[in-house]
């Protein structure tokens, strides 16, 4: 996508704010909270994502806690389709169902609403940055246990030298921007 201003890349690029050492040394963090503050740039975003939501045949949104939220929720208001929320386990209330994945040091585990998986859902996963894609692949396993359909990713940013593609296999993976390196 072309305007006068570059590349929709160039305005996320110059929106998100880079922070060496955060949240530990060697750590560059890719603070996207730039882009929410940029009205027009947000909107360009949103639309960018709705592209491939389209196009992976979704008809409901799974959304990756918590900035995944941000993307998910008005990507969901526009098209008309339901939105799940993926959160951290203990933070929704009533029968949930839960899937535990390793981290780099330690485990984590997520939850959904039992009653928000069904079987008639062909869910995108939207997150707003991917990094090794531990999340997301545990997020997928969990949806598709649980009797949906996961039929694709998106996210704002992606980090490719973290290989989440290889972890996430051949599931369709739609990023708007990504860094090469570390």
């Amino acid at each position: 996508m072309e305007t006068k201003r570059g590349t929709i890349q160039e305005r996320l690029d110059q929106a998100i704010r880079k922070v060496p050492n955060f949240p530990k040394p060697g750590i560059l963090f890719y603070d996207l909270t730039g882009i929410l503050m940029n009205p027009s740039v947000y909107q360009e975003c949103l639309q960018a994502l709705m592209e491939p939501v389209i196009r992976f045949k979704g008809n409901a949104l799974a959304a990756i806690e918590a900035r995944g939220f941000l993307f998910a929720a008005p990507l969901a208001q526009q098209l008309g389709i339901p939105l799940i929320l993926v959160r951290k386990k203990g933070k929704l209330p009533g029968k949930t169902i839960s899937k535990t994945f390793d981290l780099e040091y330690g485990t984590d585990t997520i939850e959904v609403h039992r009653e928000d998986v069904r079987p008639e859902f062909r869910i995108v996963l939207v997150d707003d940055l991917i990094a090794t894609g531990g999340t997301l692949k545990a997020a997928i396993s969990l949806i598709e246990e649980a009797g949906s359909k996961v039929v694709g990713v998106v996210s704002v940013v992606g980090l490719p030298f973290l290989k989440f593609r290889e972890r996430l296999g051949n599931l369709p993976v739609h990023t708007l921007l990504e860094y090469h390196t570390e």
